[in-house]
């Protein structure tokens, strides 16, 4: 059963994709709200499939964190679900992504136009100035610059490994660091079609403040996702969950 309910709802994302990027292409003539607009809905269409097709529902914890306006959000990011989720509980989302998928139809365009942060990897330090400049510009108009600090999806229970990106954008911006934790990648793993019924959630964490130093930032930013998200994986009898047991966490 959970191999078709999640092959049905495969079927939904890629097609619902394809409904809302051609559909309603005409909102990238529009300015920048409206294709905000569209990801949103898109983002929550996605998680209404994912509730009632394939049996996980998407929790949203610590409310009185999460942030408005102008903020720097750092998420643990454990598979495609990072990436679609927060469309819909961020007031104004900008995602750092590869510039490689800028040039994609529908999906660059929207990208595009609604001014994600696009990074040429493998410039290396070039890339790195060109994103905290990118950076600079998107708070200045009070949005959500949300970076996965480990550059890209972990299995559950892997070493983290936090890249340096995100201090330099905590220096660069001197704002307070807002840390995500979840367990997204028990019920959407990264790799594999198959979605695990359950409750994936997302919890905001007290804020990092600005002004630390970068060993004791970077520690301070770790410690708080990877306790907080190791806690999301612990079952009722006291086992961590594991990506594909199909248990909730």
């Amino acid at each position: 059963m959970t191999t078709l309910r999640s092959l049905l709802f495969v079927a939904w994302l890629y097609l619902s994709m394809a409904v809302f990027a051609v559909g309603m292409s005409p909102a990238l003539l529009l300015p920048h709200r409206y294709p905000m607009w569209v990801i949103r809905s898109w983002s929550r269409f996605v998680l209404f499939g994912l509730r009632w097709i394939a049996g996980v529902r998407v929790e949203v914890r610590g409310l009185e964190h999460r942030p408005t306006g102008a903020a720097l959000v750092a998420s643990k990011h454990q598979g495609m679900l990072d990436v679609i989720a927060p469309f819909a509980f961020l007031d104004d989302n900008c995602f750092i992504m590869k510039k490689e998928l800028m040039p994609l139809p529908f999906f660059g365009w929207f990208a595009w136009k609604t001014r994600m942060i696009a990074v040429d990897r493998s410039a290396h330090s070039k890339a790195l100035k060109d994103m905290v400049r990118q950076a600079r510009a998107r708070f200045a108009e009070g949005r959500q610059i949300l970076i996965f600090p480990e550059g890209t999806r972990a299995e559950v229970g892997a070493e983290p490994d936090y890249k340096p990106g995100i201090a330099a954008l905590y220096r660069d911006l001197d704002a307070p660091c807002h840390p995500v934790a979840t367990n997204a990648g028990v019920h959407w793993p990264a790799h594999g079609f198959r979605r695990y019924p359950g409750t994936v959630v997302y919890e905001f964490l007290p804020p990092i403040p600005a002004g630390l130093k970068r060993a004791e930032f970077m520690q301070a930013l770790q410690n708080s996702i990877e306790s907080a998200s190791t806690k999301l994986l612990v079952q009722p009898n006291g086992r961590l969950a594991h990506s594909g047991d199909g248990s909730t966490a």
